[in-house]
């Protein structure tokens, strides 16, 4: 293999191996504050005990995805140099407020969280909490804007460096001059200006606008998408271990109300998310619409375009290798794609008219002649236009792993709810009940494997470009690195990241096999607190 497939590989697995514990940390923020508000309201010494154990869990979710992030940070840097040096002062920005500010607000207030139950009294600490679980979604908001500027840049001009002698004409920096002869200055491009491949050391990106740059066209759309993904993450953990302790009869109080705001937190945030992806899947089509169609696996631009539920999609080729096309065996609803582009839900017949162009027009004809020459003829369009698609059987299933999964989550909230309101959620001694408490327990998989193809449908969409329309993948490597220096620090990644796996899964199985302690209750706090943590609502009546 070679240098841009091993990179991407690298980057590919470090980034889906930390992608498990933030998700874990920002659900679980929110779950801890939530379960900090019944604490303050009712004061009863369960939800004490709740928020106390959870807090262990996004301890350890925390620790893990710090370690494993600040590999990516140095990544830019060893393999993707290029690509840094071209997007730095737009890329930059993002990324140094997330450190700055997301970051440190968060780890600024966890010693807080972690070890001042005993130390602070109880509106500080919920503070505290408060604190951890904005900075946890603010490091999110900066890194989900770097990466959408990604995929929708805007807010921008390109710049290009020339080597200026003293009469005013412009060099490129490969001119070999005498030195002292000329100072180098930095000119901005014309806005149509297609950057080339003798430009890339020359030329980056500049901001002209930070705020056209964070509210770019898709940014809000994936915001809002990954917070809720993060959230059923986290929300869902909680559904498993309660269900867990359910199903062995121990911890049950602790069981039950957990297991109570887990399912109503994710019953919401489930159904929001399936507003969310119709607002994402749209915005997909008016800003990346070759994306669209590989996700979808349409060809044909046409009305009344089906939406595909699962199948197969592999490359058309023809004699010499060369893709030509796509070889479609999937199961669609005829018209709802349409339906969904147009979001005409009012009219659906007039909705299911709307055109969805396919890989056979994208990208555009005058896309291609740009780049390549008016002098070309249509079947050399033709035979170009395949090397602008993403991998497209790849796309088509991942997006659809996630489309099921999504639905899974809702119906299995939708589920719980049904059981709790029935009363057949905490009854134990019915097999159908402790049927589906086992499909709780393994629940937590879903949201992290929605998660997963989501992320990966998204980025393996967008290419070959690593800058939708402006810069390449393949355009984007360092130049110094060797496909063995890739595969050795790979192999090395594989092994370190293992490890940390392991530690992950025995830390966490232990606090599961430990359960809460039972006796941590508002009675720890010490006696300068504890007038304090009288005077909440419920102190007086005695309520336990």
């Amino acid at each position: 293999m070679d240098v841009e497939i091993l990179s991407r590989i690298q980057f590919a697995f470090t980034i889906a191996f930390h992608y498990i514990y933030p998700t874990f940390s920002i659900g679980l923020g929110l779950f801890l504050v939530i379960v900090q508000l019944f604490w303050l309201k009712t004061r009863k010494p369960l939800y004490h005990n709740m928020a106390r154990y959870w807090t262990r869990v996004f301890g350890l979710t925390f620790a893990i995805g710090v370690a494993s992030g600040i590999v990516m940070e140095f990544e830019f840097g060893t393999n993707w140099a290029t690509y840094s040096r071209f997007v730095g002062d737009v890329f930059g920005s993002p990324l140094a407020i997330e450190g700055l500010y997301a970051f440190f607000l968060e780890s600024g207030f966890l010693a807080i969280l972690l070890f001042g139950w005993d130390k602070v009294g109880p509106y500080t600490h919920f503070f505290a909490t408060l604190m951890v679980c904005l900075g946890s979604h603010f490091s999110a908001v900066w890194i989900v804007v770097a990466n959408s500027w990604m995929q929708t840049p805007t807010g921008f001009h390109l710049a290009q460096k020339f080597k200026v002698t003293e009469d005013g004409v412009r060099h490129p920096l490969s001119a070999n001059l005498e030195q002292g002869t000329f100072t180098v200055q930095e000119f901005k491009l014309p806005d149509d200006y297609i950057l080339q491949q003798a430009d890339i050391d020359s030329v980056r990106a500049v901001i002209t606008d930070f705020w056209a740059m964070v509210f770019n066209p898709s940014s809000l759309d994936r915001l809002t998408h990954v917070t809720l993904g993060c959230w059923l993450a986290g929300s869902f953990l909680v559904i498993s271990i309660s269900a867990f302790y359910l199903l062995r009869k121990r911890h049950t109080e602790f069981a039950k109300a957990s297991l109570k705001i887990a399912l109503v937190y994710a019953t919401i945030a489930s159904l929001l998310q399936l507003w969310s992806a119709d607002s994402t899947a749209r915005g997909v089509a008016d800003n990346q619409p070759v994306k669209l169609a590989a996700i979808e696996g349409l060809v044909e631009t046409q009305t009344m375009a089906p939406l595909g539920i699962g199948g197969l999609v592999t490359w058309k080729k023809d004699d010499e290798g060369n893709i030509i096309g796509l070889n479609n065996y999937t199961i669609g609803m005829k018209g709802m794609l349409s339906l969904l582009v147009s979001g005409d839900f009012l009219d659906p017949m007039e909705g299911m008219k709307t055109e969805v162009k396919g890989l056979e027009e994208l990208p555009s004809d005058e896309f291609i002649r740009e780049r390549y020459g008016e002098h070309l003829t249509d079947e050399e369009v033709m035979k170009i236009r395949p090397e602008y698609w993403p991998e497209v059987p790849v796309v088509f299933q991942t997006y659809h792993i996630m489309i099921m999964c999504g639905m899974a989550l809702i119906g299995i909230t939708l589920l719980g709810c049904a059981f709790w309101k029935f009363g057949y959620l905490f009854s134990t001694e019915k097999k159908i009940t402790r049927l589906f408490l086992w499909v709780l327990v393994i629940s937590v998989f879903i949201p992290q494997l929605a998660n997963q193809a989501g992320w990966f449908t998204a980025e393996m969409g967008r290419q070959p470009w690593v800058v939708y329309e402006i810069l390449k993948t393949s355009e984007g490597l360092s130049k110094a690195v060797k496909a063995n220096q890739v595969l050795g620090s790979l192999i090395g990644f594989f092994l370190i990241y293992s490890l940390l796996f392991f530690v992950f899964l025995y830390t966490l199985h232990n606090k599961i096999k430990h359960g809460p302690k039972d006796d941590e209750s508002l009675n720890v706090l010490p006696d300068k607190w504890r007038k304090l943590a009288d005077a909440l609502p419920g102190r007086a009546t005695g309520d336990k």
